[in-house]
C-alpha cells in the first residue's frame, strides 16, 4: 500500500539505528503514521530502528482523558511503548492554537529525551500543507512564505519529521480501515472561529482556492543563494549592527537578496518573523530611491549612509530583565543571557558612550552608526557591584531557534555564523535538500 511505502522510504533515509518517537493525538493521521512505521519496519529493518509513541492531553475538553487512554491501549497493541504528557496550568484566553502548538512541541521534546529518541514525527498530511498554503497566502507573509517543511530541528535539539507530507487524508484512512484500525475525530477541526478549518472548508468547496504546488527543492535553492550573498556582502558587528557595501543597499527588488536583507533584520529586531508584504513593499520602496537617510521597519533602523546601508535594533521598547542565580532568559528577543553567578542580576541597556560603542567604531563604523547602534546593546547591572562571576551572553536567532524548517538551514548557518555562533544541529537523514524525495 502507498501509506507503508511512503514509510519505507522515510526510513530509508535515515541514520542508523535510531528510535522514533511518534506524536499520536488519536486522530486518523497520527494512527495511520504509527501504524504504517512499525509494519515498514517489521517488513524491512526490524533490527534497526525502534518505535514510542506520545500522546499530548491538551486538557481542552473533558474528552481528552479518555482519548489519550484509548491511544495508550492501541499503542500497547501494537507493542510500542507510549507515554502520555499533559499541558497543564491556566489556558489563555486568545489565540488558544498557537499556545497549544508550543506546548505540544516542547512536551513531544521532552518525551523524547525521557525515550532516548533521535527524533520526533508527526503525521501531518497532504491536506494540512494545503491548508497551511491557503493560510499564509491570504496573510501576505512577506517573500519566501512557504508551506511545511517536511523536516523543522526544533529548538536546537532534535528534528522533527511529516513522512506523510505527500499523501492524503483519505488514503490514510482507507490504510486504517483496512486494517479494522478507528479514530477519533477532533470536535476544534470542525469549529470555524479556527483560521485552519476556514481554510478546510474553502478548500473542500473550491480546491482551486489553494494556489500553486509547493516546493521545497526551489525554497531550498533560494535559501543557498542568499546565503551566498550574505557570506559575499554582510559583517555582523557584536550582534549588533549588519554593514552593506553600497552596491548592495538598492538591491531589494532581487527575491533572494531581499530575503537574506530581511533575514537580518528580523534577527537584528528580535522578532520570530519575517516583515509582511505590506511593510516590506514600503522598505524596499525607500531602499530604491538610493537617497541617504533613515527608515524604521520591524524595529530595525535602515541606516543609508554613502558608505553603505547599516541595520541595527532602534532604540526604543526595551525592557530590562532581572535574572535570579543559575536563571537563563531571553533578553528582548535579541540575546539569550544566563547569570552564572550566586545573585541576581539585571540587563538593561547600554544607553551609549559605553564601551560597545567604542567597539564598534573601532571595528570601522561610522561613529554616528555605533553611537545609536549602542544604545540598545545590552549592560549587566549587578546589586553588588564587586561580583565578577561569569555572564554568558550569546545572540538568539528568533527566525530559527525554536522552529528550523529544513529547506532553510543552509540560510540558518549562515546566519549563525555572521552572528558568531556554531551551526545548527544537522539532521539525522541523508540529503536535507531533498526532503521531499522521501
Amino acid at each position: 500500500m502507498a501509506v507503508v511505502e511512503t514509510a519505507k522510504r522515510f526510513l530509508a533515509s535515515f541514520d542508523r539505528p535510531a528510535r522514533i518517537l511518534v506524536a499520536v493525538s488519536g486522530g486518523s493521521d497520527s494512527k495511520g503514521l504509527l501504524l504504517a512505521l512499525k509494519e515498514a519496519i517489521e517488513a524491512t529493518k526490524p533490527t534497526e530502528f525502534s518505535l514510542a509513541a506520545c500522546t499530548v492531553d491538551h486538557a481542552l475538553r473533558p474528552e481528552s482523558a479518555e482519548e489519550a487512554r484509548g491511544v495508550a491501549s492501541f499503542c500497547e497493541s501494537l507493542g510500542v511503548p507510549h507515554l502520555t504528557t499533559r499541558w497543564d496550568g491556566p489556558k489563555p484566553g486568545t489565540g488558544i492554537q498557537a499556545a497549544a502548538r508550543a506546548a505540544r512541541y516542547a512536551l513531544l521534546a521532552g518525551a523524547a529525551q525521557r525515550f532516548e529518541a533521535s527524533s520526533i514525527v508527526t503525521g501531518h498530511t497532504l491536506d494540512d500543507q494545503r491548508e497551511t498554503i491557503l493560510m499564509r497566502a491570504r496573510r501576505r507573509e512577506g517573500p519566501g512564505a512557504a508551506g511545511m517543511a517536511a523536516a523543522t530541528l526544533y529548538d536546537r535539539r532534535i528534528w522533527v519529521f511529516r513522512p506523510f507530507l505527500a499523501v492524503e487524508r483519505s488514503a490514510i484512512r482507507a490504510f486504517l480501515e483496512a486494517r479494522n484500525v478507528g479514530w477519533f475525530d477532533d470536535p476544534s477541526n470542525a469549529n470555524p472561529r479556527f483560521e485552519r478549518v476556514r481554510a478546510r472548508a474553502s478548500l473542500a468547496s473550491s480546491p482551486a482556492t489553494g494556489g500553486g504546488v509547493w516546493d521545497a527543492r526551489s525554497r531550498a535553492r533560494s535559501s543557498a543563494v542568499a546565503a551566498a550573498l550574505l557570506a559575499r556582502h554582510v559583517r555582523v558587528h557584536a550582534g549588533l549592527v549588519a554593514q552593506i557595501p553600497p552596491a548592495m543597499a538598492d538591491q531589494g527588488r532581487d527575491i533572494d537578496w531581499q530575503r537574506a536583507l530581511l533575514t537580518l533584520a528580523t534577527v537584528l529586531g528580535g522578532r520570530a518573523h519575517l516583515p509582511a508584504a505590506g511593510t516590506v513593499e514600503r522598505l524596499v520602496n525607500a531602499l530604491e530611491q538610493g537617497t541617504p537617510g533613515r527608515l524604521t521597519a520591524g524595529r530595525v533602523v535602515f541606516d543609508r549612509r554613502s558608505t553603505g546601508l547599516y541595520l541595527y535594533r532602534e532604540a526604543r521598547g526595551i525592557e530590562d530583565l532581572t535574572l535570579q542565580a543559575g536563571q537563563t532568559a531571553v533578553w528582548d528577543g535579541r540575546f539569550l543571557i544566563r547569570n552564572d553567578g550566586d545573585g541576581p542580576l539585571m540587563v538593561t541597556v547600554e544607553g551609549g558612550r559605553g564601551p560597545q560603542q567604542q567597539r564598534l567604531i573601532a571595528a570601522g563604523l561610522p561613529p554616528g552608526v555605533a553611537g545609536r547602534a549602542s544604545l540598545s546593546a545590552p549592560r549587566i547591572v549587578r546589586d553588588d557591584v564587586k561580583s565578577v562571576a561569569p555572564v554568558t551572553i550569546e545572540p538568539r536567532i528568533g527566525l530559527y531557534d525554536t522552529f528550523l524548517p529544513g529547506f532553510d538551514r543552509i540560510m540558518a548557518d549562515r546566519i549563525a555564523g555572521l552572528f558568531g555562533r556554531q551551526p545548527y544541529l544537522p539532521p539525522p537523514v541523508h540529503g536535507l535538500l531533498t526532503e521531499m524525495e522521501w
